[in-house]
């Protein structure tokens, strides 16, 4: 069982989408004052205010917010369906459950761990399914499960999918691909039914395959960064969450390019799946909110 955080018990979090219209914000927060809830903090967005489309985040408290999270929500149907409103209401103080692919690079892998251990990732982590066993004695020492499943040669990975589908279903709220060197396939995407992050260095659609970091080194590059964005059918073409660049010059070799953009890619995964986690984050067609 997935122990809940103490600092954010009686917490909620109150996502809002739909089309923009005089009212939305009044009823939103008349809402939340009748059900007894103090509003913490409210974000909002409209891609415009003339028939645009409205995003709104809210955190509010609320003395036993669990024993009434279902008549908050049956007012929530039935104040926002007159506005055609999307929502969804979340308990803060229960973690998402997040598992980690990964393959032999392991500063994304093991930096997530360390954050998490640290409680600087506001989720739980029930496994860790790699396609290498590298990583294992790692992984095993921050007291995370380790699963391995190998990757089938050629361009078939159905069997190997289908393992790592029978793990995950049920298990977890969303994936992330810390440096896993497989392309996902649709079906894949469709049973596991969960978000999916990935994170990857951000010369693409230039230098593709292997060796980016040499690739751009001869190409003489001055920046180098860092995409993490959610997967699609379209490979790396997903709603971005986080970018970061920074600044090299000639004088760096391309293991100093490697170095630098292993440090961008952690940090710009961990600063994604914080937000992810913390409900920050929305999807509007093939882009995102970031609250």
């Amino acid at each position: 069982m997935t122990p809940q955080r103490e600092d954010l018990i009686d917490h909620a979090c109150l996502i809002v989408d739909g089309p923009d219209q005089s009212g939305v914000v009044a009823a939103i927060a008349a809402l939340i004052a009748r059900n007894q809830g103090n509003i913490v903090s409210l974000d909002q967005h409209s891609t415009d205010p003339s028939g645009g489309r409205f995003f709104q985040r809210v955190v509010f408290h609320r003395a036993n917010f669990a024993v009434v999270k279902d008549e908050i929500e049956a007012d929530l149907a039935a104040t926002l369906e007159p506005f055609g409103m999307s929502w969804t209401l979340a308990d803060l103080s229960i973690p998402k459950r997040m598992a980690i692919l990964a393959s032999k690079d392991d500063h994304c892998l093991l930096d997530l761990l360390w954050r998490h251990r640290r409680g600087e990732l506001p989720v739980s982590i029930p496994m860790v399914i790699a396609n290498h066993t590298t990583t294992a004695e790692d992984v095993r020492s921050f007291g995370v499960p380790f699963f391995h499943v190998p990757s089938q040669a050629g361009p078939d990975k159905s069997q190997s999918e289908a393992e790592i589908v029978r793990l995950l279903k049920g298990n977890v709220d969303f994936v992330v691909l810390a440096r896993y060197m497989q392309i996902l396939s649709s079906d894949f995407l469709a049973q596991v039914g969960v978000p999916v992050i990935n994170i990857h260095h951000s010369f693409l659609p230039a230098f593709i395959g292997a060796n980016p970091y040499r690739k751009a080194k001869e190409r003489g590059v001055k920046l180098i960064g860092a995409t993490s964005h959610y997967v699609t059918e379209d490979l790396d073409e997903g709603p971005i969450i986080e970018q970061d660049v920074v600044r090299v010059t000639h004088a760096d070799s391309a293991d100093d390019l490697r170095r630098r953009g292993a440090d961008v890619e952690r940090a710009v995964l961990s600063r994604a799946v914080l937000w992810h986690a913390q409900d920050r984050v929305l999807r509007h067609g093939n882009h995102t909110i970031v609250f």
